[in-house]
Protein backbone atom coordinates (compact mmCIF):
# COMPACT_ATOMS: atom_id res chain seq x y z
CA UNK A 1 0.00 0.00 0.00
CA UNK A 2 1.12 3.62 -0.97
CA UNK A 3 1.17 5.79 1.56
CA UNK A 4 1.34 10.04 1.03
CA UNK A 5 1.89 12.20 3.25
CA UNK A 6 -1.47 13.66 4.80
CA UNK A 7 -3.36 11.12 3.66
CA UNK A 8 -6.30 9.76 6.33
CA UNK A 9 -5.78 6.55 7.34
CA UNK A 10 -7.84 4.41 9.91
CA UNK A 11 -5.39 3.24 12.72
CA UNK A 12 -5.58 1.13 15.13
CA UNK A 13 -4.23 2.65 17.97
CA UNK A 14 -4.30 0.14 20.82
CA UNK A 15 -2.95 -0.55 23.18
CA UNK A 16 -2.54 2.85 24.84
CA UNK A 17 -1.46 4.68 28.08
CA UNK A 18 -3.31 7.19 29.93
CA UNK A 19 -4.53 9.71 28.20
CA UNK A 20 -4.03 8.71 24.49
CA UNK A 21 -6.46 8.27 21.99
CA UNK A 22 -7.49 4.88 21.68
CA UNK A 23 -9.62 2.71 19.86
CA UNK A 24 -9.55 2.58 15.85
CA UNK A 25 -9.05 5.60 14.68
CA UNK A 26 -8.48 8.53 11.60
CA UNK A 27 -5.49 9.60 11.43
CA UNK A 28 -3.40 12.09 9.15
CA UNK A 29 -0.03 10.67 8.23
CA UNK A 30 2.47 13.32 8.83
CA UNK A 31 5.81 11.68 7.48
CA UNK A 32 6.72 12.80 4.15
CA UNK A 33 6.44 9.50 1.67
CA UNK A 34 10.46 9.78 1.14
CA UNK A 35 10.13 7.76 4.56
CA UNK A 36 6.84 6.25 4.43
CA UNK A 37 8.32 3.89 1.08
CA UNK A 38 11.39 3.05 2.86
CA UNK A 39 10.51 2.59 6.41
CA UNK A 40 8.53 -0.26 8.17
CA UNK A 41 6.69 2.81 10.50
CA UNK A 42 4.64 6.40 9.69
CA UNK A 43 4.31 9.30 11.67
CA UNK A 44 0.72 9.94 12.44
CA UNK A 45 -1.78 12.45 14.38
CA UNK A 46 -4.97 10.96 15.53
CA UNK A 47 -8.17 12.44 14.68
CA UNK A 48 -10.92 13.28 16.79
CA UNK A 49 -14.44 14.42 17.03
CA UNK A 50 -14.42 15.80 20.13
CA UNK A 51 -12.36 18.63 21.30
CA UNK A 52 -11.45 22.02 22.67
CA UNK A 53 -10.38 24.53 20.46
CA UNK A 54 -6.48 24.29 21.31
CA UNK A 55 -3.65 25.73 19.30
CA UNK A 56 -2.36 22.65 18.87
CA UNK A 57 -5.10 21.15 16.96
CA UNK A 58 -6.61 21.80 13.28
CA UNK A 59 -10.66 21.87 12.37
CA UNK A 60 -10.96 19.74 9.52
CA UNK A 61 -14.25 18.25 7.74
CA UNK A 62 -14.24 14.97 6.59
CA UNK A 63 -17.05 12.82 5.52
CA UNK A 64 -18.82 15.33 6.21
CA UNK A 65 -18.03 15.48 9.86
CA UNK A 66 -15.89 18.24 11.62
CA UNK A 67 -12.93 16.83 13.49
CA UNK A 68 -10.04 18.19 14.93
CA UNK A 69 -6.29 16.55 13.74
CA UNK A 70 -4.29 16.55 17.49
CA UNK A 71 -1.26 17.34 16.83
CA UNK A 72 -0.07 17.67 20.54
CA UNK A 73 -0.43 13.73 20.24
CA UNK A 74 1.85 13.02 17.07
CA UNK A 75 3.05 9.45 17.55
CA UNK A 76 5.48 6.74 15.62
CA UNK A 77 3.34 4.03 14.13
CA UNK A 78 3.84 0.73 12.75
CA UNK A 79 2.13 0.13 9.12
CA UNK A 80 0.90 -3.05 10.53
CA UNK A 81 -1.79 -0.91 12.07
CA UNK A 82 -3.28 0.54 9.11
CA UNK A 83 -6.66 -0.77 8.46
CA UNK A 84 -7.37 1.18 5.41
CA UNK A 85 -7.27 4.51 3.47
CA UNK A 86 -9.98 7.16 4.14
CA UNK A 87 -9.33 10.30 2.10
CA UNK A 88 -6.66 13.39 2.45
CA UNK A 89 -6.76 16.56 3.69
CA UNK A 90 -7.88 19.31 1.48
CA UNK A 91 -4.98 22.27 0.20
CA UNK A 92 -6.23 24.80 3.11
CA UNK A 93 -6.24 21.76 5.53
CA UNK A 94 -2.73 20.86 4.73
CA UNK A 95 -1.10 24.55 5.25
CA UNK A 96 -2.93 24.71 8.22
CA UNK A 97 -1.34 21.55 9.55
CA UNK A 98 1.60 22.44 8.34
CA UNK A 99 1.56 26.06 10.01
CA UNK A 100 0.91 24.46 13.37
CA UNK A 101 3.40 21.83 13.15
CA UNK A 102 6.29 24.82 12.60
CA UNK A 103 4.34 26.82 14.94
CA UNK A 104 4.50 24.13 17.55
CA UNK A 105 8.04 22.12 16.94
CA UNK A 106 10.16 24.52 14.87
CA UNK A 107 9.98 27.95 15.96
Amino acid sequence: MEIKQYQIMLVNLDPTVGSEIKKTSPCVVISPEEMNAHLRTIVIAPMTTSSKNYPTRVEIKHENKMGWVVLDQIRTIDKQRIIKSLGRLSKPEIKEVKGVIRETFVD
